[in-house]
């Protein structure tokens, strides 16, 4: 299964692809050395497209006290820290780096009214640049509910992506590990968690989007 904002990208790659291919193979005269090359890259170019898009079925258990794995990828920063956009508090702050080979739907960490939804402009620095999570392109989402309270979570796009996808808008109900978006071609979540969560990620961790306990409040 691929997910819906990969179908365009997909449809003209894969076109484009087979119409070199045929032309190469047309003037070229046939099957030579040089048009296997062409192909073999070629296959190389749609299997990465289409792993790229994948969108795996994940088994989402609803918690009202868990705060699961907003995307899949490595866990880069925990670590407490100033948040200055909405609440401006201290907060833990665990982030999960996204490659180009994880996919990358992102979904909801808990269920409950989304409070606030944002998009920011910006720069396309290293996904795991100090700096990139207030100088580049993002989105800032807020959830709460009566059970974890309030959670932000930031899409943020790296030096590859250069298109953040959010379907969360204010005032709507969001269901734990439902899809909110989408980032393509390389990117970083960040999670912004109450101080009195009991954190199970730790530095270094592979999870899964939409399965892993990130925290416990």
């Amino acid at each position: 299964m691929f997910h819906k904002e990969g179908f365009a990208i997909i449809r003209n790659i894969l076109t484009g692809l087979i119409a070199i291919n045929a032309a190469a193979w047309y003037f070229s005269g046939g099957f030579n050395l040089a048009v296997k090359l062409l192909i073999f890259v070629s296959v190389i170019v749609a299997v990465l497209i289409l792993q790229f898009f994948r969108n795996p079925k994940r088994n989402t258990v609803l918690n009202p006290n868990h705060v699961i794995a907003p995307a899949d990828g490595k866990v880069v920063v925990v670590e407490e820290v100033i948040e200055h956009e909405y609440f401006k508090d201290k907060r833990i702050q665990v982030s999960i780096f996204m490659s180009p080979l994880d996919v990358h739907v992102n979904r909801y960490p808990i269920t409950g009214e989304i409070k606030f939804a944002k998009y920011h402009p910006g720069k396309f620095l290293v996904a795991w640049h100090p700096k990139s999570s207030i100088e580049n392109e993002r989105t800032t989402v807020v959830v709460e509910n009566k059970t974890t309270g309030a959670i932000l979570f930031r899409q943020i796009a790296g030096a590859v992506a250069r298109r953040i996808v959010m379907y969360s808008k204010k005032n709507d109900k969001a269901t734990q590990g439902a899809d909110m978006g989408f980032i393509k071609f390389g990117s970083r979540i960040d999670l912004f968690l109450p101080l009195n969560a009991t954190i199970n990620a730790n530095i270094d961790d592979v999870v899964r989007g939409g399965e892993t306990v990130i925290a416990t409040c």
